[in-house]
């Protein structure tokens, strides 16, 4: 069969057309969020921040150690928030004060007081206990000491950054709200934060929420972890080991449980978890105890998997106190139990497709960056609970810091990559203000 084209075949037209097609995904524009975070990092006054930054290092490296010295242990931020709040008054904030709950915080204005209000936060408290040697230790460009990393370095990045964009005269679109904010660790359950949703004047203005607070600037934490503690108060008669052998006792009733909370089978994806990771009680080897305690963590991304667990658990208690009163005598008293709620951090997800984290991704892309979307329990849980868009972003890159909750938690503070770090985390944070 012969090929006889339709129309006349011109093989240099042909070749001509291959040679200039310009495939149709180099003809779509850049998205808004693209154009947005190209024009931000190449604009003079975004250059100038960073350059100011550059020029303020050595203070920046001085706050740092300042802080780290002043201990910050849970229930204990007073004196580390007292330094705060002088240096944010210093670096120029409006309204600068301490809250109820013990946050510090102070105010940027911007153009348009109507506009979205950006509240951005790091943790006052570290970690370790009162009387911790927190004493730091350089060696070259590393510094080392408790809570170094975690998260004072957080603190004097918002020192700076403050600075910063007052030397450049850099405008935002809204304000800004900074806050050094109290209670993040531990049995601190978020407190700080949970007040300043819950409680201050700042509750029903704040429209998204970045916490400053990781170790790799490609990890942003999007999804909070959410948890539930309890401290669990097993009471009966007590008596001699001897005399008073065979009454009810709290420790059998607490072990019932605990075996019965170890076989419980939950799920991997997403995941749940639990643990005992306290116990207590009793007065002497030779003494029924007439109290026991035990504490237990449960978490879940998903809301509703934690309320199965936390339904379970409450089961599983409630049963091994009924087998403990029906195995032995009850004739001096039955077992209670008290179930004391000391941790309670919601879960939830702001979506990667919200307009603030389409452009964190499109701001990260103009430094060659892919974001990693993280699950993680931070201050960014209470607003996520709430349905705000919220997320924690890193205050250096990764393997620039280490052994966070260690004694020889450390923080690399070589300037060129803080430099750097710098102008990445400023980026993200400036471009998210600037969504409408």
């Amino acid at each position: 069969m012969i090929f006889r084209p339709s129309r006349p075949f011109r093989p240099l037209a042909t070749l001509v057309a291959v040679l200039f097609f310009v495939p149709t995904w180099a003809q779509i524009p850049p998205s808004p969020e693209a154009l947005r975070a190209q024009q931000l990092v190449a604009s003079p006054a975004f250059r100038a921040t960073v350059a100011s930054f550059d020029r303020d290092f050595d203070r920046f490296v001085a706050e740092l150690i300042q802080l780290t010295e002043i201990p910050s242990p849970p229930f204990g931020e007073f004196a580390r928030g007292e330094a705060f709040r002088k240096l944010l008054i210093d670096a120029g904030l409006e309204g600068v004060e301490t809250d109820a709950e013990g946050n510090v915080l102070g105010l940027r204005r911007g153009r348009n007081p109507a506009a979205p209000l950006l509240a951005v936060a790091a943790h006052l408290d570290t970690v370790f206990p009162e009387g911790t040697d927190v004493k730091v230790k350089r060696v070259g460009t590393t510094l080392r000491a408790p809570g170094v990393g975690d998260d004072t370095r957080g603190l004097a990045f918002l020192l700076s950054f403050i600075r910063s964009l007052r030397d450049a005269k850099f405008e935002t679109e809204g304000d800004i709200l900074f806050v050094g904010n109290v209670g993040e660790e531990g049995t601190g359950d978020l407190r700080g934060i949970r007040y300043l949703f819950s409680k201050s004047p700042w509750k029903s203005r704040i429209a998204r929420f970045i916490t400053v607070d990781g170790g790799n600037l490609d990890v942003v934490a999007n999804s909070g972890l959410g948890s539930l503690r309890y401290k669990v108060t097993f009471k009966g008669p007590g008596g001699h080991s001897w005399g008073a052998f065979g009454l009810v006792s709290p420790a059998f009733a607490m072990g019932e449980a605990m075996a019965r909370l170890g076989q419980l089978k939950v799920a991997k994806s997403p995941k749940v978890s639990y643990n005992v990771g306290v116990v207590s009680g009793g007065t002497s080897v030779n003494s029924i105890p007439f109290e026991t305690a035990m504490e237990i963590d449960m978490r879940a991304v998903d809301p509703a998997a934690l309320k199965d667990v936390d339904a379970k658990f409450k089961k599983i208690v409630a049963e091994a106190v009924d087998v403990e009163n029906r195995t032995r005598s009850i004739a001096n008293g039955k077992i209670t139990v008290d179930l004391k709620l000391i941790g309670d951090r919601p879960s939830g997800t702001t979506s990667p497709n919200t307009a603030e984290l389409r452009q964190l991704a499109a701001t990260m892309a103009v430094f060659d960056k892919v974001p990693v979307w993280e699950t993680s329990s931070t201050d960014a849980n209470i607003p996520i609970g709430l349905g705000i868009p919220a997320f924690a972003i890193g205050r250096s890159s990764g393997g620039k810091s280490g052994r966070g909750h260690s004694l020889d938690e450390w923080t690399d503070v070589e300037k060129t990559q803080a430099v750097k770090d710098f102008e990445v985390t400023a980026a993200q944070i400036l471009s998210v203000a600037a969504v409408p």
